[in-house]
């Protein structure tokens, strides 16, 4: 797969990553800045119950890479709703820069 991040195009093997147990979904964030990317790592801990997040530096400039393991099954409020009345396609359009 290759990610588009501005100017920057890199490979990334996403075949080699294990998979997580099912109802649980692993989370990348990148972002400029660590603040950006707790403040988006904070959302989705208020929509899921999720494990600590673990943060690694990406890219010279010093922006930061965020992974967070959160559990599906264990929605909260808006998530919860949501999720109960959305339905996944799993033929549905990806974009181009998806798996």
């Amino acid at each position: 797969m290759i990610k588009r991040a501005g100017t920057h195009v890199r490979e990334v093997r996403v075949d080699q990553e294990p998979l997580p147990s099912e109802g649980f979904a692993e989370v990348r964030i990148v972002a400029a800045s660590p603040d950006t990317a707790r403040r988006v790592a904070e959302v989705l801990r208020r929509c899921f119950a999720s494990a600590e997040q673990r943060s690694y530096p990406a890219g010279a400039e010093g922006g930061t890479r965020l992974h967070l393991t959160i559990d599906t099954a264990q929605a909260a409020g808006p998530a919860r709703s949501w999720l109960s009345t959305s339905e996944s396609s799993p033929e549905g359009p990806a974009h181009t820069d998806e798996v």
